[in-house]
């Protein structure tokens, strides 16, 4: 427990650093703005509770040390911390959680438009990769173990996959409050209306057949 904690102290620390220097978030104007969950406002961010009615908890979260589900088809469970659960991290740039991998789980290629995400690992192995943008595609990959720390740049393609025996838990962070997530598969064969069908099949070099099957069984 105590080396878990340090990681996440880690983590916690280097987020706060790259979130003041390259977050996309507005930044602060004052000490905190708490989310109000009862507020109706719609504005570019969320809207801020009454300081005075602020407490301790709006700051605090416990349950990161408990396993995930990873029982899904993908072999992979998420806990996320967002401002969601803890309504003080509004406003202030940050977005994390827990990612627990079984033996041959993985999570699909996919890009997050508006952060940098960094990923540490606490137990296990998994090979973590991002693709970078044309005209190289070059894809930069590695195998990372307990201790291990990488980062993907912003809007790039990323994948992780376990390529160990045992199960992995990684911890991972955004400097965005809402990083947003777009599949590769999910945003071309989920998108609603479909794309067109014959476009899709010339683009991909697949027999419109093909493209349908897909187009059905993917899912946002």
């Amino acid at each position: 427990m105590a080396k878990t904690a340090i990681l996440v102290s880690t983590i916690l620390a280097l987020m706060n650093s790259i979130s003041i220097v390259f977050s996309f978030d507005s930044y602060p104007l004052q000490d905190f703005c708490v989310f109000d969950k009862a507020s109706t406002e719609h504005i570019n961010g969320l809207a801020c509770k009454d300081p005075g009615s602020v407490t301790v908890d709006d700051f605090f979260y416990s349950g990161l040390h408990i396993p995930t589900n990873t029982s899904q088809k993908l072999g992979v469970g998420f806990k996320t911390v967002s401002v969601q659960q803890v309504p003080g991290l509004n406003t202030l740039g940050l977005y994390l959680g827990r990612m627990d991998l079984q033996p041959n789980g993985y999570f699909p290629p996919h890009y997050h438009a508006r952060a940098t995400e960094i990923v540490t690992v606490l137990e296990g192995s998994v090979e973590f990769g991002f693709v970078t943008s044309y005209p190289e595609y070059k894809n930069y990959k590695k195998v990372l173990v307990k201790g291990d720390f990488f980062v993907v740049p912003v809007g790039l393609i990323h994948y992780a996959r376990h390529v160990g025996t045992e199960p992995t838990v990684v911890l991972w962070a955004f400097n965005s409050q809402n990083p947003g997530i777009t599949t590769v598969t999910g945003g071309v064969f989920a998108a609603q209306p479909p794309i067109d069908g014959d476009y899709l099949s010339k683009s991909f070099i697949l027999d419109k057949k093909t493209l349908e099957e897909l187009q059905k069984q993917i899912k946002v």
